[in-house]
């Protein structure tokens, strides 16, 4: 079983894999997904697992999506929206991609969408959970495998609800991070002592914990996704504040990270729409693939790539191979029907996914290494705040 996998050439010069000559107009004899992410630096490793997703279920397909031999040419964005689209304008113009998937940032998606919706090239974002795309800009080609940016802290705003106050809240200062915040405050609705956005890419984290610490806080709230999240809980905990309150984080601390937090991590709790304690039939399956292939544990983040393959594969199969027939792709991708590591879920009228939503805690495992383990769901079949902003109906 092969699987044609391109490294496009960066336009920023990286260096490239056997990129091939564009196929001929009207040659659909194979599926071409463009799939693209910013690789480089701390923040790659969620573009990693999610690439890695994305190829485990193609190993899983045969090599094939609806049927047909898979092309999957990578473009790496490098966390920049201009050069995601350069990207993107690649990957229509050249390469006459079916298909777009990937996309870590939500300011890379802001930047890019336009390009492929206008050409009609499907979208599937595999992480980037900018709600526009969920209301005002929904369309009827742009799918997310993933979450709205609202939804996880979401389902941390009603743990802290339940359980807490006097929260003090730390975000990036980019539209995720204010989006993060906006989900939060959607259901915790007791008191917060400070907030501070961050500058995006920050590892001192002395001035913010300062803050925390005049605060007076209680527990801390904080997005701080791929590197930023290890280095600021390792300066948590080095600065004692570990001993007065907790740290609840969203996007920082997950299987995928675990590794390079230790033991620093134990006692953390988060949300996460990926339920990894799961024995349903594909969450083994993808567990223990995953591991036999890539050596090191499985994470959210591959969930989504796997996930995003599954509805390509879903579609094509729907429209019988013919790649030129939306309608049909979009009628069968609409169905959600495939056997998801995360368990079954429906889209919404606006194609973002309506999900559960768990409460996870890091705890020291018999061995005295840290786990990860499920406290039970938070959400269930919980829709994003903006589908009624969609216009679509279907």
């Amino acid at each position: 079983m092969k699987i044609k996998l391109i490294l496009a050439a960066s336009i920023m010069g990286a260096a490239s894999l056997a990129v091939l000559p564009p196929p001929a107009v009207g040659q659909d004899n194979e599926v071409r997904v463009g799939y693209m992410s910013g690789f480089p630096g701390g923040r790659g490793i969620y573009a990693r697992d999610m690439r890695d997703g994305f190829l485990l279920a193609l190993d899983h397909l045969g090599g094939k999506l609806g049927g047909l031999p898979a092309k999957v040419i990578i473009g790496d964005t490098q966390h920049k929206p201009d050069v995601g689209r350069q990207v993107m304008d690649k990957f229509i113009k050249k390469d006459k991609v079916h298909f777009v998937a990937g996309i870590t940032w939500s300011n890379v998606l802001a930047a890019v969408y336009k390009q492929a919706l206008k050409n009609k090239t499907f979208l599937i974002s595999t992480n980037a959970g900018w709600s526009g795309m969920d209301g005002k800009h929904c369309n009827p080609y742009f799918f997310r495998s993933s979450w709205n940016n609202d939804a996880t802290p979401e389902a941390m705003g009603m743990l802290f609800q339940k359980e807490l106050s006097d929260v003090y809240l730390l975000s990036a200062n980019y539209q995720a991070g204010k989006d993060m915040l906006k989900g939060f405050l959607r259901h915790y609705k007791g008191k917060v002592v400070g907030r501070t956005l961050y500058k995006l890419g920050n590892s001192d984290w002395a001035a913010e914990l300062s803050k925390i610490r005049a605060a007076k806080a209680k527990a801390v709230f904080a997005f701080a996704p791929g590197g930023m999240g290890i280095s600021l809980i390792k300066q948590f905990n080095a600065g004692g504040l570990n001993k007065s309150m907790k740290l609840y984080t969203v996007f920082a601390v997950d299987w995928m990270t675990l590794p390079a937090f230790g033991k620093e991590a134990i006692g953390n709790i988060h949300t996460s729409f990926w339920d990894a304690d799961s024995n349903n039939p594909a969450n083994v399956r993808f567990k223990r693939d995953w591991v036999n292939k890539y050596k090191r544990n499985a994470s959210m983040f591959g969930v989504q790539g796997y996930d995003a393959a599954l509805l390509i594969d879903l579609g094509i199969r729907g429209a019988s191979g013919n790649l030129k027939d939306h309608d049909s792709i979009r009628a069968a991708m609409r169905t959600a029907n495939i056997d998801s590591p995360r368990g079954g879920f429906i889209f919404n009228n606006n194609h973002s996914p309506i999900q559960n939503y768990y409460k996870r805690e890091v705890i020291a495992g018999p061995d005295g290494k840290p786990k990860i383990v499920t406290r039970g769901a938070v959400f269930r079949g919980h829709k994003d705040a903006y589908h009624k902003e969609c216009k679509m109906n279907w």
